[in-house]
């Protein structure tokens, strides 16, 4: 399976990735992706191997005629099936791939539409194979280290814990942060709460999350910023989770966290996880800000 894309992406093609596992066990499966995200998927159930799309001599199959790289060409040729989800328009890609002897190659879009949840458009070449996408409910497979892992970065939080993610990939996606600041400071002076917070993020939430560590100086309060995905998903498998349409909030729906999503411009009939432990709250009018706080809290069950 040939997948780009960002964390959100590639976490929707899992069910099409899971019907293929599912139908052949036993199969030798690859993924050529970014390989910090692609390993959600290696040795964990999905695939043995993940190889990186950004190796330059990938480059030579997106020329006409260009000269291949006999490496790639021989690996190309040693799978009986090639799922790619590259923009490929002229197919000048897919016709590279034919000159190095690939058998059967099954093209995915590169582009989510408005007719159908992004999982069922992703599953579309798995389904022109013959099978069937009945659970479009993505899922991720955490290795007992990545678990053990976990535990150790979690070893002094009191339970429940409330995770937060305060960031997505669009401003335009965000609560505001001063509601973000409202919900922990909620939680953090609730009798009825005794557990912890743990903020995540990454690299594109760092001006969200400075600003909260000058705030939230407590000891019920983590921050965990930049971990690998396989911990981060082990972090998150058993927390309650507040977040918006990004990346890290479908990880958190796929390893198994009770979630509250916050929608505003996308729609979530489209990208919200199918995930039975995912709660969405949709802006009514698109906009994320209009949500108000007080539905937010009302919403989180701890």
């Amino acid at each position: 399976m040939i997948r780009g894309g960002a964390i959100g992406d590639f976490i929707l093609t899992l069910p099409a990735l899971k019907v293929l596992r599912d139908r052949h066990p036993e199969a030798h499966i690859e993924i050529l992706g970014y390989k910090h995200v692609a390993a959600l998927a290696e040795g964990r159930f999905y695939a043995q191997a993940v190889r990186s799309i950004e190796y330059g001599p990938l480059s030579g199959f997106f020329a006409r005629e260009s000269e291949l790289s006999p490496e790639l060409a021989n690996y190309f040729a040693n799978f009986d099936l090639i799922v790619s989800y590259l923009y490929d328009p002229d197919k000048i890609f897919e016709a590279n791939l034919r000159r190095c002897g690939a058998r059967q190659i099954r093209s995915g879009p590169a582009k989510i539409g408005q007719e159908a949840h992004a999982a069922l458009q992703l599953a579309r070449p798995i389904e022109e194979l013959g099978l069937r996408i009945e659970d479009l409910a993505a899922r991720i497979y955490t290795s007992p280290e990545d678990r053990q892992m976990a535990r150790e970065l979690l070893s002094s939080c009191r339970r429940p814990i409330v995770a937060l993610h305060p960031g997505s990939g669009g401003e335009n996606k965000n609560w505001p942060l001063e509601c973000w600041i409202d919900i922990g400071n909620y939680l953090l002076s609730s009798a009825n709460f005794a557990g912890s917070l743990v903020a995540v993020s990454g690299e594109a939430d760092e001006d969200q999350v400075r600003q909260l560590e000058s705030i939230w100086n407590n000891s019920q309060v983590r921050f965990l910023k930049n971990l690998p995905l396989p911990q981060l998903a082990a972090v998150l498998e058993n927390a309650i989770f507040l977040g918006h349409d990004s990346g890290i909030s479908h990880l958190a729906a796929a390893a198994g966290a009770h979630c509250t999503l916050l929608f505003g411009p996308t729609d979530p009939a489209i990208w919200a996880p199918k995930n039975e432990n995912v709660c969405v709250l949709r802006a009514p009018n698109g906009e994320t800000s209009s949500l108000r706080y007080e539905t937010v809290r009302d919403a989180l069950r701890f």
